[in-house]
């Protein structure tokens, strides 16, 4: 019986998939994706299994006015989302409530109370619930700056590697 809290900023920002382009459409894809993990079990950071009971996302900036799907509670954050996700995971851990923070930003990680467990992103920002340490061999793909070539390069330990040169 876990509660998933996610940093729906982070997430949507941890894949070049353009979602600058899009901030608002970007957060309501995913929380369309997370609306169908309640009730399920998912992979967790050390190699077990949680139920999933509920989702709760985080969402600032553009993407406050997002719709929240059933299956979401959304929290809008009024200024920081990591504020709000802060706040809010520290209230629900004072309840005893097991969480399972997603995101990728240390310095909010550093700010979970003490036993909250918080793996990296990328099992929500894909259509699976994998891990991050799934993503070492993905190729991500981005343009090369000036000249609009694609090009793709490896991912290691998580972080996108500059192209090579042609």
């Amino acid at each position: 019986m876990t509660i998933l809290l996610v940093d729906a900023a982070n997430v949507v920002g941890s894949r070049p998939d353009g979602w600058w382009r899009d901030r608002a459409g970007a957060a309501a894809r995913l929380l369309a994706r997370l609306a169908g993990l309640p009730g399920r079990r998912l992979p967790g950071p050390h190699g077990d299994e949680v139920l999933c009971t509920e989702v709760v996302a985080v969402v600032e900036g553009r993407a406050r006015d997002v719709a929240a799907p059933d299956g979401v509670t959304v929290v809008r954050a009024a200024g920081s989302g990591d504020d709000a996700l802060a706040e809010h995971a520290a209230r629900r851990a004072a309840e005893g409530t097991p969480l399972l923070v997603i995101t990728a930003d240390r310095g909010l990680r550093a700010r979970l109370p003490a036993g909250v467990r918080s793996p990296a992103p990328a099992g929500c920002s894909g259509s699976s619930t994998r891990t991050g340490a799934n993503r070492r061999h993905e190729v991500v793909r981005h343009r090369v700056a000036g000249n609009g070539r694609r090009a793709e390069a490896r991912v290691a330990d998580g972080r996108p590697r500059p192209a090579p040169r042609s």
